[in-house]
């Protein structure tokens, strides 16, 4: 696996001890897999409270060889300087906090609950600990993402009027029911992770409006067809998720305009771009052309970059601004704000 940080760069260390809370969130064990790879990381153990759940890991590869302990015994552990916080969405906050008033560094997959009061307080709450919060959104290390923002601060794109973003999957009946409990149902679950690039690119949006509709003959409370519109001064964005597209992971896709250029990302995994510039900036064609991107595999850079953030002292590059901002949009996109204002 490639990581974001060369061994060069990278101090001759032990590596770091991290366990993880909860198991259920759909990236737990992509997260353990790689975690277990890491030459950053020792994996120290895992906690599933829920028995059912527990005994299912157990028989996983994921999660194969991991020691398992309570959440007293993994909070209690100095040899644990951070836990990946992936349980249920619904719980992940409350982990969250205990992880915080254990003084371990967090990382908490997304979205970051279901209000906007309760991540404030992890984040104030953490601020005062002194210890790091990352949050999961995926796209943040994918490269094609990276050029995105990069191209955009070196004013290859001009200025940006639209952004346009779909990230659908295909739900059987039994898959929907758990994202049914959530307000906004899809953009709840795989919106946020596009919203994420559009706040990083546009920032806060001025108004937020949400389109929650359940259009799948499944007899259910799932928002399965969602659009949300971001509008700011002079641009908007469109987030598009459904639950029932037909072979969605290929046409996944992410576009970019600008008043002196475009991107279009398609797949978002593993990611494929195309740009075109009014100007070519040097070492690219006049008109539409692919741009080669290097190997990439998901999560792995997001655990360098924190292993690199403790070793080093530095701090993440996102925000609790950020990603407080995230939440906020999020949650008015999921119907959660009266006239859909973030400001």
């Amino acid at each position: 696996m490639v990581s974001l940080y060369s061994g060069k760069e990278r101090p001759v260390a032990d590596p770091l001890g991290i366990a993880m809370l909860g198991t259920t969130h759909a990236h737990a064990a992509g997260k353990m897999q790689v975690l277990k790879a890491s030459p950053d990381w020792q994996v120290v153990g895992a906690c599933e409270p829920d028995e059912a759940a527990l005994a299912k890991q157990r028989t996983t590869d994921a999660f194969h060889d991991v020691t398992w302990m309570t959440q007293d015994e993994l909070l209690a552990r100095p040899d644990v300087v951070a836990v990946a916080v992936e349980g249920d969405v619904a719980e992940n906050l409350a982990l969250g906090e205990a992880v915080i008033a254990a003084r371990k560094h967090l990382h908490l997959d997304k979205p970051a609950g279901v209000d906007v009061a309760g991540p404030a307080r992890l984040f104030a709450d953490a601020q005062r600990a002194g210890v790091i919060v990352q949050m999961g959104y995926m796209f943040r290390y994918n490269p094609a993402f990276r050029f995105i923002r990069e191209a955009l601060a070196k004013g290859w794109l001009g200025d940006l009027f639209f952004v346009r973003g779909r990230m659908s999957t295909s739900l059987s009946a039994d898959r929907r029911l758990p994202l049914a409990r959530f307000p906004g149902g899809m953009m709840f679950e795989l919106g946020c992770h596009l919203l994420d690039q559009v706040v990083l690119l546009l920032g806060a949006p001025k108004e937020v409006q949400g389109f929650l509709r359940h259009d799948a003959p499944i007899e259910d409370d799932l928002a399965d067809n969602t659009v949300a519109w971001f509008m700011y001064d002079h641009a908007a964005a469109i987030v598009e998720t459904a639950a029932m597209e037909t072979d969605p992971f290929p046409v996944r896709r992410f576009e970019v305009y600008g008043t002196e250029g475009s991107c279009v990302i398609e797949p978002l995994e593993p990611p494929a771009l195309k740009v075109s510039f009014r100007q070519p900036p040097e070492g690219h064609p006049k008109g539409w052309h692919t741009v080669p991107l290097p190997e990439y595999h998901r999560y792995v850079d997001d655990f360098a970059e924190l292993a690199a953030c403790l070793r080093y002292g530095r701090p993440l590059p996102y925000t609790p601004e950020h990603d407080l901002t995230v939440q906020m949009a999020l949650i008015a996109a999921c119907g959660g704000s009266g006239n859909g204002r973030t400001t």
